[in-house]
């Protein structure tokens, strides 16, 4: 088969494949800067693996016949991260104010290592103060039983177990409130609404074995040669078989051009790699409904052609005729559309979408992956929704080798909400709660995370307790957000290294340290063990195999009893010091409300492989209103008509993390996959754009958002880097480009922020103000 040109062309900023020497350098350098004994790096040999620890970065699924290796680069640092020989002791804080450690960088605050003893923010000396557990807790139970339970807000990061999250959900709700937002809410909450409408399950419904029977992958904005590296080993295997890759992505992107395995000599000590695209078009940002619209006309016109003559039919007639409703109007709609306005969207030629078509229309077994590229859009939704619609046209759901493959980014992100972690009371067993454990939930819906924002700006919320993650430092409008963090009256951090959140604090601050979860957690009843779901819905074991880095650090699951015993006391019914000592009755409980996934749950999460969520729309089960799979008629095919641009200086930026990022946690200031160094205060663009606005490689930039609301928003001192990216484009990092980003910009059916697509405009070169 011969490979599209645009696919082999190489990357000028890193031309060497993704994987190989470059991953196992930096594995080696991740563990030697965080001090990593040699005994306590072989811990790695226990990652992913069936009878280990489930990986603490990215959820991309575990198989049950694991490499030897079965951690990729960007596991490896976190797992490095985690087990760094660092403390931050309390005598670290006796040391440095609040006020000092603000002006630290990210990278800084959490590679001064773990976090070692319980902590209280006092206002006096300005400085984090040890107390004991107890004390920790029953100040902030007496703190939170003093507060309305609609202006408490639990926020949960993804990387909390199945068990923590059942047992969080469950403690948000007896104390009367579904404010459960979580780091779904900002980055695949359109994926959760967009496939519940689509298909009536709200994750993809591709699993491990369909990679052995697909005929054909599409990538849609999702870079997996640093969000989920280990997925790099199924793609190769499918590239080996003759399976075509045909990715959408604005950049052009090292992991998804070419892969050097390095579990494999031949390709580690000669110049052998996998070429991993067959055809790369790098579409606009916020092109993606345009370029999907496309291929759906060029294969429409074909089914057309092929109705006319007689010929066999392209399209999957029987499959659109018993499985799905909508298809009329669909069509109608795109063979309405012109070329003209499809090409001008995505920014792509029309020979291009036809080219990517033809691949489709010969494929009998096609599966989607898209990311956040996808997702954080204003029209994230209906990104979604058109991705669903091409894979209708030829019956791509619903069987072997095919199906929607949203690629989730946090260990358990997807897993949460399957227990309950939700703030839409109609996604969460209410009723069943109620029976199973004799009291009344709310009913009323909860605060997401930007309605949650939205809410303390107004000053509507009186407390934050952040089961991880680090929200102050990943929302927009971060400038915004901050002063009306600091007037909270609580903020409660559980967390393993002290980030930007932590310092940002409320009236009241406690920093709570916790177990990593590859660590060894002994309770009453013994070893403990927990479990994640993957992105492809399969569940797995987990189990710590790590000494802690502190005796006085506390698992999740025992902060979080500890925290509902405190504030709750008489009125819960559950005996929380049980299930604290006792991880598999919590799975038990689990098991009674959800029994359809997980019934025998104690005994199931051992099975290699993990697993699988039951997933209806597998089978062609259409939990839908309708009963079917639903066409959808997009509303517009443009990014945002809602926010104004100024042409000819306007551009749209995208953010995006480095391969030495996983999420807000920043584990080095370069980014060796495109070829940038000496900081992250950048700003990427094409040389078209280059010479448009009249700039040079390095001149410092600053950009200010394009909007009507009243509000400045500026980030200065960003150097500019020429990249391979279209015009009119331009990408930065995350999160130091959130400022720019309005907290209203967000996905309209899922508020989903709308990082990837923001109009900026150029108002200061290199500390002089540029003419409007």
């Amino acid at each position: 088969m011969a490979e599209s040109d645009n696919a082999v062309r190489k990357n000028a900023a890193y031309p060497y494949s993704s994987g190989g020497w470059g991953s196992l350098r930096a594995v080696t350098g991740a563990l030697v800067k965080e001090k990593v004994p040699l005994k306590a790096s072989t811990v790695l040999l226990k990652q992913n693996k069936p009878d280990g620890f489930a990986c603490v970065s990215c959820s991309w699924a575990k198989p049950a016949d694991p490499h030897m290796f079965e951690f990729c680069e960007s596991g490896a640092k976190a797992t490095a991260w985690d087990l760094t020989a660092k403390r931050m002791t309390p005598q670290f804080f006796e040391l440095h104010t609040v006020t000092e450690l603000c002006a630290w960088h990210d990278h800084d605050l959490e590679d001064a290592g773990r976090l070692t003893a319980p902590l209280r923010y006092d206002a006096a000396s300005d400085k984090y103060v040890s107390v004991t557990w107890q004390e920790a807790f029953e100040d902030i139970g007496r703190e939170l039983r003093a507060f309305d339970p609609e202006g408490v807000v639990f926020y949960a990061s993804g990387r909390a177990s199945l068990e923590t999250s059942y047992m969080y959900q469950l403690f948000a709700r007896m104390y009367g409130t579904n404010n459960l937002p979580d780091s779904s809410n900002m980055c695949h909450e359109s994926t959760s609404v967009g496939l519940t409408a689509a298909i009536g399950v709200g994750v993809g419904t591709v699993q491990l074995d369909d990679f052995e029977k697909t005929d054909l992958m599409f990538f849609f904005g999702q870079n997996v040669g640093t969000n989920s590296p280990r997925m790099l080993h199924p793609l190769q295997e499918a590239r080996k078989r003759g399976v075509p890759i045909i990715t959408f992505n604005p950049l052009r992107e090292p992991g998804l051009l070419k892969f050097a395995n390095p579990q494999s000599p031949v390709e580690m000590m000669t110049p052998a790699h996998t070429l991993i695209s067959t055809q790369y078009h790098q579409v606009k940002t916020g092109g993606d409904t345009a370029a999907m619209l496309g291929i759906c006309k060029a294969v429409i016109h074909a089914d057309d052609h092929a109705k006319a003559h007689g010929e066999p039919r392209i399209l999957d007639v029987d499959f659109i005729e018993t499985h799905t409703k909508g298809f009329e109007a669909f069509a109608e709609y795109v063979r309405a559309a012109s070329w003209e306005d499809i090409e001008r969207v995505a920014g792509l030629p029309r020979a291009d979408l036809e080219a990517a078509a033809a691949e489709y229309m010969r494929a009998n077994a096609v599966m989607a992956h898209y990311g956040m590229g996808i997702t954080q859009h204003r029209q994230g939704v209906q990104n979604v929704r058109m991705l669903c619609n091409l894979l209708f046209l030829r019956g791509n759901v619903g069987k072997p080798g095919a199906g929607p493959s949203p690629v989730r980014g946090h260990s358990n992100v997807q897993g949460q909400r399957t227990v309950g972690i939700t703030e839409k009371p109609e996604l969460a067993p209410l009723d069943k709660l109620a029976s199973q454990f004799h009291f009344e939930p709310p009913r009323e819906k909860g605060m997401n995370t930007v309605e949650a924002f939205e809410a303390m700006l107004d000053g509507k919320v009186s407390a934050v307790v952040n089961l991880g993650g680090n929200l102050v430092r990943s929302v927009p409008d971060r400038l915004r957000i901050e002063p009306a963090w600091r007037g909270l009256k609580l903020t409660v951090n559980v967390a393993t290294k002290l980030n930007r959140s932590h310092l940002v604090h409320g009236e009241k601050s406690y920093i709570l340290p916790c177990l990593s979860r590859i660590e060894i957690d002994t309770q009453a009843s013994g070893p403990q063990a927990v479990s994640m779901e993957d992105s492809t819905g399969c569940i797995h074991g987990s189990r710590g195999v790590a000494e802690p880095a502190s005796l006085d650090a506390r698992s999740e699951p025992y902060i979080v009893a500890e925290l509902a015993k405190h504030t709750l006391g008489e009125r819960s019914t559950v005996d929380w010091d049980r299930w604290r000592g006792d991880y598999a009755l919590v799975r038990d409980e689990i098991a009674k409300t959800y029994p359809e996934t997980f019934h025998d749950f104690n005994a199931r999460m051992w099975t290699p492989g993990g697993f699988p969520r039951n997933l209806p729309a597998r089978e062609r089960k259409w939990e839908t209103k309708s009963g079917k799979a639903e066409f959808f008629v997009p509303e517009t095919i443009g990014e945002d008509p809602d926010m104004p641009e100024r042409e000819p200086q306007s551009l749209r930026l995208m953010t995006l993390r480095s391969d030495s990022q996983f999420n807000t946690t920043i584990y080095s200031h370069d980014d060796r996959f495109r070829g940038i160094s000496g900081g992250r205060m950048v700003i990427m663009m094409c040389e078209a754009d280059l010479k448009r606005h009249g700039l040079r490689k390095d001149d410092r930039v600053t950009l200010q958002t394009i909007a009507d609301d009243g509000f400045e928003r500026r980030v200065a001192g960003l150097r500019v880097q020429p990249y391979d990216i279209p015009e009119g484009c331009i990408a930065g990092y995350y999160p130091e480009c959130n400022p720019l980003l309005p907290l209203w910009h967000h996905a309209k059916e899922s508020k989903v922020p709308g990082a990837k697509s923001i109009p900026v405009e150029i108002v200061e070169v290199n500390g002089a103000a540029r003419a409007p």
